[in-house]
């Protein structure tokens, strides 16, 4: 009986191994995927623009609003239905979901069908951060770290998008810098429903404790400024994302012009800057999210300034420096999901957040063109150095984690009396 008590172990390991060596793989790569097919389109604009007789990429810019409002607003049936009815089905609809409608967009032929199809790529794309993110760290022994590593993944498709589609656009054209992602796509989704085991039962039929337990108050309030503090972390990442590669055109005028060539530059700035959530989720496993919170944001902000008054190489390394601290506060959000939520609830609660806080940002994407077209990129980062300020004044609400321990040990000892 022990022996097979022991074979059962072993065999429960050895699946848990492999669950983790390819699942994880796969769940990493469609973070890559859903920030990656998002940038396609901010990445290739210029030359669409020309394509399809619009005289200004500015003037085209604003088609691409629906794919973040869907982005956002998708995100709360997403969350519900990766708790009600499993994360794996519905990581299965994001791969097959984000390869068709990609693919769709590769055959547009105006700005209006090529807004229809980017709009569908956000409905797919917000299933992955409500879905995703929860089943990732369902089984980590140290979810800081892993949300930090699959930060780093997401971002690597920022970096890709940038590189990739800057050489696709040079050699086969903007079509083929849709048409090839959706293919991935694709055999990421197959690879997925071959590797990834089935769910015995739901998340929301499963029992489990958030590692901190706040008081109902103190948890209503601690989510109030996590979707306060996630709104102006992501106007800070779409204006960032979606703006850059034109800075870049701007901003080394007369220095460098090749497409290429400012793709490859942008894209080794977000593969650099990605690393710092691999290094911010470490900190996070042994450190209060407060303080570190606060450190990055207030960083920001003298960068942002930096980077609205400078040109060509100067203007390059604050620019590497703010995506640093943009990309570095990215994890923070949802370890503080993960630290006060429980598993079984927390695809609704992220997908709750995610609503609110994409589809507020989306707005960057509607205004990104009309405000550089107006104001300029000065003006944009100033505004975005004000956006940091705010950012700092929210995170300073939070409930500090030793206060509330404290109160947990006290109760404790009350319950205990």
């Amino acid at each position: 009986m022990a022996k097979a008590d022991s074979a059962t172990v072993d065999m429960n390991n050895d699946l848990s191994t492999d669950w983790s060596l390819k699942v994880r793989l796969l769940l990493n790569a469609g973070h890559a995927i859903d920030h990656m097919f998002l940038l396609i389109f901010a990445a290739a604009v210029g030359v669409i623009a020309v394509d399809f007789g619009v005289h200004r990429w500015e003037d085209l810019m604003p088609y691409g609003v629906g794919a973040f409002i869907l982005f956002g607003l998708g995100a709360l049936p997403a969350g519900r239905l990766g708790d009600l009815w499993g994360r794996r089905q519905m990581m299965l609809v994001f791969f097959f979901g984000m390869s068709g409608a990609t693919l769709l967009t590769a055959v547009a032929q105006s700005p209006w069908q090529i807004a229809f199809a980017l709009t569908l790529v956000g409905a797919f794309a917000s299933i992955y951060h409500p879905v995703g993110i929860p089943m990732l760290v369902q089984r980590s022994p140290r979810p800081g770290m892993a949300i930090g590593i699959n930060g780093l993944a997401g971002n690597m498709g920022v970096a890709v998008a940038a590189l990739f589609t800057g050489f696709m656009v040079k050699w086969f054209g903007w079509r083929a810098a849709f048409a090839v992602p959706a293919i991935i796509s694709f055999i990421c989704g197959v690879l997925f429903l071959l590797a990834c085991p089935k769910e015995t039962e739901p998340p929301s039929k499963r029992v489990s404790k958030a590692k901190v337990q706040l008081p109902r108050k103190m948890l209503a309030r601690a989510l109030l400024v996590m979707t306060m503090a996630a709104v102006s972390g992501n106007l800070l990442y779409n204006f960032t994302t979606n703006g850059n590669g034109q800075l870049m055109v701007e901003r080394f005028q007369g220095v460098i012009e090749d497409p290429a060539m400012l793709g490859t530059l942008l894209a080794i700035v977000y593969a650099v800057a990605a690393f710092a959530q691999v290094i911010v989720g470490r900190l996070l496993d042994r450190f209060e999210v407060k303080p570190l919170f606060l450190t990055v944001v207030l960083v920001q902000i003298p960068l942002l300034l930096l980077v609205s008054v400078s040109q060509g190489w100067t203007m390059y390394a604050a620019l590497l420096a703010v995506m640093i601290f943009v990309f570095g506060a990215i994890p923070f959000i949802d370890v503080m999901i993960v630290r006060y939520v429980d598993d079984r609830i927390r695809s609704r609660v992220a997908g709750m957040r995610f609503t609110v806080s994409l589809g507020l940002s989306a707005l960057a994407v509607w205004i990104l063109g009309p405000f550089v077209k107006s104001t300029g990129f000065d003006t944009l980062f100033m505004f975005m150095a004000l956006i940091s300020i705010c950012t700092v004044a929210t995170v300073a609400l939070l409930p500090g984690e030793r206060k509330i321990q404290k109160m947990n040990m006290d109760q404790g000892q009350v319950d205990a009396a």
